[in-house]
């Protein structure tokens, strides 16, 4: 899922030598749009979705993924269009298909790593292509990405971590999670664009990038400042949208205090 309905993510990177941002990565064996292959280990919040049977307006199903990040040990962050009626409109309230999160794994051949949990709820924003998830179970034992309340800067490089498709034509969402930079391009009212600098300048994301997590790679720990939205066909060097998080914080709070 993509562009104006899901894309999971992919990884896009921005300048990492350049700027000194820390992120564990791996020379790879099958990059995902021009990212490279996480470390093992690294980012157990990133949260991998797989979709099943999810119905069309002509009565047939299709499978899909999205890519999201766990935020409170039950809830997870992603794209709002990635929960969506069969005329491809976001929707709230029980989960419309059956989704599976992926938790704390790097690589799908780890079974015995990490959680597969069922998404029980969803949840959209009043008024960014974001929706936060509910899991069936919460999940102890990975720390959630902290939401960052601050807006993003113009020229601010982030890190995106992922799990979309090598392609625009692939078939299948990553193997591996990806992980990549980005730099901050234009900061508008409820979104932001990006465009990769690390390792390339047409890293970008994919299918089955919606809703990969954009964050803050700092020394006080990681923060997250925007969702993957959409874009041009990857791989490209264009402006990618994503989803401000600052500008719904305080309503993310108040689903998770809700529940």
């Amino acid at each position: 899922m993509r562009g104006l309905y899901p894309k999971v993510i992919v990884g896009v990177v921005a300048a990492a030598a350049a700027v000194g941002v820390g992120v564990a990565v791996s020379v790879p064996a099958g990059a995902v749009a021009n990212a490279r292959d996480a470390e093992d280990g690294a980012f157990p919040f990133a949260v991998k979705f797989l979709m099943t049977d999810i119905p069309k307006a002509d009565g047939t199903t299709y499978d899909s993924a999205c890519s999201g990040a766990l935020i409170d040990p039950q809830w997870v962050i992603t794209a709002g269009h990635c929960f969506h009626d069969v005329n491809r409109k976001p929707v709230s309230g029980t989960t419309p298909y059956a989704t599976t999160a992926i938790v704390g794994r790097t690589d799908d051949a780890d079974t015995g790593e990490g959680h597969e949990l069922e998404v029980v709820e969803v949840r959209q924003s009043p008024v960014n292509d974001i929706a936060v998830v509910k899991l069936a179970e919460p999940v102890d034992d990975v720390r959630p990405l902290a939401l960052r309340s601050a807006a993003p800067r113009p020229g601010e490089v982030l890190v995106l971590a992922g799990w979309g498709q090598e392609s625009a034509d692939a078939t299948e969402p990553a193997t591996h999670l990806q992980v990549g930079k980005v730099q901050v391009h234009d900061v508008q009212e409820n979104i932001t664009t990006v465009t990769g600098s690390w390792p390339s300048a047409d890293t970008s994301a994919c299918p089955t990038d919606s809703g990969a997590p954009y964050f803050e790679n700092g020394p006080d720990g990681d923060e997250l400042v925007a969702v993957e939205s959409g874009g041009p066909e990857c791989p490209h060097s264009r402006p990618e949208t994503t989803s401000r998080v600052d500008v719904v914080a305080e309503w993310i709070q108040n689903q998770i205090n809700e529940s």
